[in-house]
């Protein structure tokens, strides 16, 4: 069942991101079991599911509110992998690496954000549209 999310490159860069940051928990100690792997499977499940669930929303403002939700989890992941590193959990490769997917996603979402304000501020003032 194909729904309008699965269309959107910013809900495709989440969906893949979350798959990858269980290759984190993965190596987590059984220690941080129910703190940092707790929080990395949250953090990174919030991206996709917020955004799926703001794009079914009739309410831009509701839909604005959601995206923000998913940015905000993903500076959550950023931390948190931060720790994970720092804690030796995790090697400078896997840091780079998920890093990186991370900032891929975070500025693809930030631009999807700017873009839907922007087209929203468009419609409220017509005498605005090019």
């Amino acid at each position: 069942m194909q729904t309008i999310y699965h269309n959107l490159k910013v809900w495709q860069y989440a969906f893949d991101l979350t798959l990858s940051m269980y290759e984190v928990v993965a190596l987590l100690p059984p220690c941080e079991s129910h703190n940092i792997a707790d929080q990395i499977r949250r953090a990174s499940t919030s991206l996709p599911l917020n955004i799926a669930e703001g794009a079914s929303c009739n309410s831009v403002k509701v839909y604005m509110n959601h995206l923000h939700y998913a940015y905000s989890s993903g500076q959550e992941l950023g931390v948190l992998l931060m720790l994970c590193f720092k804690l030796n959990y995790i090697n400078n490769d896997m840091f780079d690496k998920k890093h990186d997917e991370l900032d891929k996603f975070l500025r693809s979402l930030y631009k999807f954000i700017v873009n839907k304000e922007r087209k929203e501020a468009q419609n409220k003032l017509p005498f605005l549209k090019r």
